[in-house]
């Protein structure tokens, strides 16, 4: 397939810290964290591969920034992350849905409230670097509404994970789960 020629993208979201786990929110329970803490990002992305063998994958290189609101609960907190992407493509009607995987490093400058509350939960350990997990389905909004300069404007949903990856990183076995309404454009 041909390029597009959009190999870069900025994505911003915000979201609510959810208290259940990463499989329990993958299955639809949603548990809003009490706290009612919450994160804003900013993530930024870099194309390195387009539809390899024929098959509609694109592999992003991304880096992002985040800011942590603790409601008062304690400092509010920064994070930076770097990570691989990848987005599967499905095309119908003139439309483009795109499901997406990420996975590197989180390094956040305090542990978020939640990750404490979850240790405090299960006697468990904490850490301020843990695993990064990325996970989105979104939609292109300027194919939906059949606005042209608007395409490559996507709206969508990201489940936003830190963990420890039961033990991997730093003897952490909980994490955190934030689910975020992000809008990314790609040019």
């Amino acid at each position: 397939m041909q390029s597009d020629g959009k190999d870069y993208s900025l994505r911003l979201g915000g979201g609510y810290s959810d208290f259940n786990d990463l499989g329990e929110i993958l299955a639809g329970n949603y548990n809003r964290y009490e706290g009612d803490t919450y994160v804003i990002n900013l993530d930024g992305g870099w194309r390195f591969a387009e539809d390899i063998g024929g098959y509609p994958f694109d592999w992003y290189l991304k880096g992002g920034l985040s800011y942590f609101n603790e409601n008062g609960l304690q400092d509010n907190i920064y994070e930076a992350t770097i990570y691989v992407k990848v987005y599967y493509k499905l095309d119908f009607w003139k439309n483009r849905i795109r499901f997406g995987l990420g996975g590197g490093l989180s390094y956040a400058t305090e542990v978020p409230i939640v990750e404490i509350a979850d240790a405090e939960n299960s006697d468990k350990e904490v850490a301020e670097f843990l695993n990064y997990l990325d996970i989105s389905v979104d939609f292109d909004l300027g194919r939906l509404i059949r606005v042209e300069s608007m395409q490559d404007f996507y709206v969508g949903y990201t489940l936003k994970h830190r963990s420890g990856v039961f033990g991997l990183f730093s003897g952490v076995t909980g994490g955190s789960n934030y689910n975020m309404l992000t809008f990314e454009k790609n040019f």
